[in-house]
């Protein structure tokens, strides 16, 4: 198996010619899924003892298991918070898994881990983070979160020996992703919802005030959001911190989705405020163009983490020598270098491409909400905020909705899921591709 072979010379080339036709599609395929018993038929039983062959292999999934899935950086796949990579990112990808560079430490892969560092200090400084900021780029949003958080909490408890066993309390808004949730109950840890669609600095204030002595004593963080997932709504940061600060309470910011907002001048001043948070993510491959997975998970004092996150074993005394090892910033030790296509096409490219492509698709959302406004049968439930649009069609019930999605999606049109606001059903455009046109907005809103 480990043998440069002829049929492996010739596997290569296969994969190589197919990377490249992928990245050429314009627009790529939006087909829709198929059933278990679908693929069970047209592909079968894939793993056997004597192997199928690569060129096989290749075969079933370039015809069989490649069209059930969605491309999800289509430009009307507007469904959740679909991906957009850049052609450079995505080929560099390539290179990163050929490469075979383990990413959790210095020792074993300073040059993947210095590119990664020089990214994760761009998006630190449009953060406005101290020089001393930095991080590691981890798997997901859900990945950040628990890691931020939990760095958060080993702080307190370091600075309370006497809540070393007492359950954390954490204060979030009622939009914050439910990753947020799914950290406090991996931690053990309770939370609390404050405000409505945005977290105010008052409501986190009132909420302390409100909770009893001891639950006081075991609150030791806030969880803001600059974006959320349903509405692009960014909470008031500035007055978060203000009360942070005052309350002695770790800020973290996660802008999983909006984050990547930062690097956008006409939104910018949204976010003041960020620039006081203990720790804060971004996930490249939502906003700004890499390919999956990826999110930077950044710290305003990365020693804090490394001491809640470092893992210690004999065979790890040689790794103990002061240089940056991007494991020792989440829970994690095994990692592959998932930041490098993101630094590939910040080199390729430039920054300025990356701020031109995002004001592009923060004025396509502003062009989809006129779109709407205009429309007869539709009507906007919440205003335009980033590059999210949520809108009803006058009359329809929850059936209505989902028959709609599954149409244009089999008929490859696009992709346009229902969501809910307010206990309503409605309907949802999140852009972040720069190839979506108000042509393809108006292609869907046409058929409502």
């Amino acid at each position: 198996m480990h043998e440069l072979t002829k049929d492996i010379e010739v596997l290569t080339q296969a994969i190589i010619r197919y990377a490249v036709e992928r990245v050429r599609m314009d627009p790529p395929t939006l087909d829709a899924p198929q059933s278990k018993n679908d693929l069970q038929a047209m592909a079968g039983q894939t793993i056997n003892e004597e192997g199928m062959g690569g060129l096989e292999a290749l075969r079933i999934f370039t015809d069989v298991l490649a069209p059930a899935c969605l491309s999800v950086d289509h430009p009307r796949l507007l469904a959740f918070v679909p991906a957009a990579p850049t052609e450079a990112a995505t080929l560099f990808d390539l290179v990163v898994g050929a490469s075979s560079i383990f990413g959790g430490t210095w020792l074993e892969g300073a040059g993947g881990v210095y590119a990664e560092n020089q990214a994760l200090r761009w998006i630190a400084d449009l953060a406005g983070f101290p020089a001393e900021a930095g991080g590691v780029f981890v798997s997901g949003g859900t990945a950040g979160n628990l890691s931020a958080l939990s760095a958060a909490r080993y702080k307190w408890r370091r600075r309370r020996p006497n809540m070393r066993t007492a359950r954390g309390l954490i204060i979030s808004s009622k939009g914050a992703h439910a990753s947020i949730a799914q950290a406090a109950q991996i931690m053990d840890a309770d939370l609390i919802e404050a405000g409505s669609h945005r977290l105010m600095g008052a409501h986190v204030a009132k909420t302390i005030t409100d909770l009893s002595t001891e639950d006081r004593s075991r609150l030791f963080a806030v969880a803001a959001t600059a974006g959320t997932t349903n509405l692009g709504i960014i909470d008031d940061l500035s007055g978060i911190a203000d009360i942070c600060g005052q309350e002695d309470l770790w800020l973290h910011v996660d802008g999983a989705y909006g984050g990547a907002a930062l690097a956008a001048p006409s939104v910018r001043a949204d976010f003041n405020g960020i620039e006081r948070a203990d720790s804060f993510i971004v996930d490249p491959h939502k906003w700004l163009f890499a390919p999956f997975d990826c999110c930077a998970l950044l710290y305003r004092d990365p020693s804090i983490a490394r001491q809640a996150h470092r893992q210690h074993g004999d065979y790890l005394e040689v790794l103990y020598d002061g240089v940056w090892n991007p494991s020792d910033y989440a829970h994690h030790l095994s990692r592959r270098a998932r930041g490098l296509p993101l630094w590939f096409s910040l080199a390729c490219h430039g920054t300025k491409a990356y701020t031109d492509a995002l004001e592009q698709t923060i004025q396509t959302a502003k062009h989809a909400e006129a779109l709407i406004i205009a429309h007869p049968n539709l009507a906007m439930v919440f205003e335009q905020h980033l590059s999210i649009c949520v809108f009803k069609r006058i009359g329809w019930q929850d059936e209505d909705y989902q028959a709609w999605s599954n149409r244009l999606l089999n008929e490859g049109l696009a992709f346009v899921t229902p969501t809910k606001h307010e206990g309503e059903t409605v309907l949802r455009f999140c852009i972040i591709n720069p190839r979506t046109s108000v042509d393809d907005i108006q292609i869907i809103l046409d058929t409502l």
